[in-house]
């Protein structure tokens, strides 16, 4: 038997099958987190020494206005360690969206009949004539991404962590320099805000599976040195990499602007 076709309720039926496969919930994959904790190869007096060749550049002005390093006064020394995440995921998704194809035809068809329905032909103001087939088309999404991510979520700087080896029991050294930890599922939920993400035109998923392969927070030392300005009472701090002693730069906007800046004069020095 021949069935007359409606655009409106074919699409009615797809829109409740999308409204049930939209519900349905995401497999996940999830590995166990692995904690690691940098060992502090710096002896904090190594610190010290190296805040007081560089505090004065703490308090200048204008970059060429030092003070006396006298009138600049350590105030306290503390450490600290600085998490990083380490994340492997993918994401994949099959899925099926809505579509509609609109086939032109002669203009003398009265009627066309395709898959044992009926459809009548719909006439433009150019008098040319067309029909509109509904349905479903299927798609597969994979995607596949390291994420190195600081504490925030934001991308982290690769040069920001050195290379050392680790404590043998890092649950040991987390009680011992009480630790603040990063929430067990921080990390997952970092990289699933940046991974999955489903299609607005989405009708039914097949499969839609996110997976966690490796997962990894490691601890890494660092030393803030506060100093204060004796004759003005200003504080400034600085810190330092517990690993390399290397100072840690501020990437704030005002550290990229001057790094702007003295790339752009050096580019016309160049010149």
């Amino acid at each position: 038997m021949m069935i007359e076709a409606s655009n409106e309720q074919t699409f009615k039926n797809y829109a409740m099958i999308a409204r049930a496969h939209v519900l349905s919930v995401c497999t996940d994959k999830i590995v166990k987190r692995k904690t690691v904790v940098y060992s502090t190869l710096v002896d904090p007096t190594v610190i010290k020494v190296t805040g007081e060749r560089l505090k004065r550049r703490l308090f200048t002005k204008f970059w060429i206005l030092k003070p006396n390093p006298a009138l600049i006064q350590l105030a306290s020394m503390e450490k600290y360690y600085e998490p990083y995440i380490v994340v492997s995921a993918r994401y994949f998704l099959d899925y099926y969206r809505l579509c509609t194809y609109t086939v032109s035809i002669d203009n003398d068809v009265r009627e066309v009949i395709m898959f044992d329905q009926k459809f009548d032909p719909v006439k433009n103001q150019n008098a040319s004539s067309n029909i509109k087939l509904e349905g479903e088309e299927r798609l597969i999404i994979e995607k596949k991404s390291f994420f190195m991510l600081s504490k925030d979520g934001q991308e982290a700087n690769l040069e920001t962590l050195p290379s050392a080896p680790s404590e043998k029991n890092p649950r040991k050294t987390i009680a011992n320099q009480s630790i603040k930890e990063i929430d067990s599922e921080v990390d997952v939920d970092f990289v699933r805000k940046r991974l999955v993400h489903r299609p607005e035109n989405l009708s039914r998923i097949v499969d839609e599976v996110f997976e966690v392969g490796e997962r990894v927070v490691m601890y890494a030392p660092r030393f803030k040195l506060k100093y204060v300005n004796t004759r003005t009472y200003e504080e400034k701090s600085i810190d330092f990499d517990g690993v390399t002693s290397k100072r840690i730069q501020d990437e704030s906007g005002r550290s990229r602007l001057v790094k702007i800046i003295k790339s752009t004069l050096n580019g016309i020095i160049r010149r």
